[in-house]
């Protein structure tokens, strides 16, 4: 094996992990908001990885088409899970008591007055 195969092989490997720590902590988390943080983060990180080990099996014309994904994951991701907590807080999907600061309710006080 090449150093080039090693180097793919560990990054796909790192980006695999993350995605399963990521769907663990889908599972097992207790809340929405907890569930968004595990759902966004590493799965984001797993992805990027994934598709930089993609990316050195294959030819760099070709890799231009992973690093477009790779972005597009990365813009997409936080405005998402930021419109998914927004839903989940209107629709008391989450437990305000554990909330550490409710910005949130604050800005819908001052908008119903």
């Amino acid at each position: 094996m090449t150093v080039r195969d090693w180097i793919c092989a560990v990054l796909l490997i790192s980006g695999a992990l993350f995605c399963v720590v990521g769907a663990y902590g889908v599972l097992r988390l207790p809340d929405a908001v907890s569930r968004l943080q595990a759902a966004t983060k590493p799965q984001t990180l797993g992805l990027l990885l994934i598709l930089a080990g993609a990316a050195v099996r294959l030819e760099p014309k070709y890799a231009v088409g992973l690093v477009i994904a790779g972005l597009f994951q990365v813009i997409t991701a936080p405005v998402l899970s930021q419109l998914f907590g927004r839903s989940a807080y209107r629709t008391g999907a989450v437990d305000r008591s554990t909330l550490v600061a409710d910005d949130l309710d604050e800005r819908l006080r001052a908008d119903r007055s």
